[in-house]
């Protein structure tokens, strides 16, 4: 029993607003309906949970419920009658059915991750607060026709299923900026031939020499490496990628993406794909980048949904807003003429530095997790406008955080295009060339001069 059950039980939470317990529960704990008055968070993953009592609602305050890494076939139907949940998460369960009645009225947020869900409720599209839905790693054949109605959603990750094509409907979706879609059938032979191909070069496990781990993000561990090589040893990166699926896809969709893009100067560039492993784990070699170079925020939180976290008080120099800015829009570009999308272009995922010498990038364009090739026509150009709704919203976000004086005239340009790039009608926007020209202009002088 876990120090958290015990004091539930002892009723020492009284008050609580967010509750966590992780004890290889195979049973709901009644004692939980004594924060019924308080009780916001109900965090109950990694138990072995299969069933929640009918009479949930009584937790009438409950906000967001989590039951990840549990025992659940079924998404539970008392979930529906909980008035204020917003936020569910039941990632990596085995719920292969999703009943109309188990979706809250206020639902904003849903996680279903890595779960055997073959089909998904029409009543699903009549959630109009939804704002982020998370089903990658199913058996989706299809999405509800009805979810076109949800006009305030704006993340979507559908990768690692099943589909044999993107609906139409997806390129007229006001607000989606953030979509993962590698991973599915219509997609798996461009995937294999960029992971095959002659140009994706092989990199011998045994001419790294790994050290400490870097990090480690969603799809795999990245540790500092040296790579001995015909012109001398080179400092790398090396991300050894897990298997499993993620909350953006497979990491296989991630390899094909990132050894496609090529390299770039405002991206974390791959020098190929790792080769030779002992265990047979597959890995991506990448340039290491220093340790001056830090994320310029963080990922979003349960307050925020969509929108990313910064530090607080932080203000940008306007010559180091105008460089980020240029930077991002140039790998965006870069990506889009190479006929991929980003899917998940946060502010999170760049990489700056404050004191870049001048000529060099201020920012890099990382984690390609959610990177997919974009299909051809109509769609396809949808789905690029989608990566220039979500580099409009990171440009409105570094007006915001712009220092006043020196930084009008930016505040003013970017707060322009940033609104030029989230229009509702999606062939309204500009292109990533577009925004790669025009930010670059007005970044010449402070990328002359640093």
């Amino acid at each position: 029993m876990t120090a958290e059950l015990q004091r539930l039980r002892a009723g020492a939470l009284a008050g609580a607003r967010t509750l966590r317990i992780a004890a290889s529960l195979a049973d709901f704990p009644p004692e939980i309906f004594d924060l019924a008055d308080t009780l916001e968070v109900l965090d109950l993953s990694g138990n072995r949970l299969s069933a929640l009592p009918a009479d949930l609602h009584r937790l009438h305050r409950l906000k967001v419920f989590f039951a990840s890494d549990n025992d659940f076939t079924e998404l539970p139907a008392a979930l529906g009658a909980c008035p204020r949940l917003e936020m569910v998460g039941f990632k990596a369960n085995r719920i292969a059915h999703v009943p109309a009645a188990a979706l809250p009225p206020r639902l904003r947020w849903l996680i279903l991750t890595d779960n055997a869900i073959a089909e998904l409720p029409e009543a699903l599209g009549d959630r109009p607060r939804l704002q982020k839905l998370m089903l990658a790693g199913n058996r989706l054949r299809a999405l509800p026709d009805r979810l076109r109605q949800c006009e305030r959603l704006e993340l979507l990750r559908i990768a690692a299923n099943r589909l044999d094509a993107l609906p139409q409907w997806l390129a007229a979706m006001p607000r989606l900026a953030w979509l993962a879609q590698g991973g599915n059938a219509f997609n798996e032979t461009v995937e294999a031939r960029a992971r095959d191909s002659e140009q994706a070069q092989a990199i011998d496990w045994h001419a790294l020499r790994c050290g400490e781990r870097l990090g480690e993000g969603a799809s795999g561990h990245i540790h500092a490496a040296v790579l001995h090589g015909s012109s001398g040893p080179h400092d790398v990166a090396v991300k050894l990628f897990k298997g499993a699926v993620t909350s953006d896809g497979w990491p296989m969709t991630e390899m094909a993406a990132s050894l496609a893009a090529g390299r770039h100067a405002r991206t974390i560039s791959v020098l190929g794909r790792l080769a030779g492993h002992p265990d047979g784990q597959q890995g991506l070699v990448m340039e290491r980048v220093g340790p001056d170079w830090r994320p310029l925020a963080g990922p979003p939180s349960f307050e925020t949904c969509t929108r990313d976290v910064y530090a607080p008080g932080l203000r940008l120099p306007a010559a180091t807003a105008l460089r980020i800015a240029a930077d991002v829009a140039s790998a965006l570009a870069h990506l889009h003429g190479r006929g991929i999308v980003h899917g998940d272009l946060y502010a999170h995922n760049v990489l700056w530095r404050p004191h870049a010498p001048p000529g060099e990038a201020s920012a890099l364009l990382g984690d390609f997790g959610a990177a997919a090739f974009a299909p051809a026509g109509a769609l396809g150009d949808a789905l690029r406008r989608m990566d220039v709704r979500a580099y409009g919203i990171l440009l409105g976000e570094l007006a915001e955080r712009c220092e006043q004086g020196a930084g009008g005239r930016f505040i003013d340009q970017a707060t322009a295009l940033a609104q030029a790039c989230m229009q509702a009608r999606i062939t309204d926007r500009p292109d990533g060339q577009a925004l790669a020209a025009r930010t670059q202009a007005w970044a010449e002088p402070a990328l002359a001069t640093g």
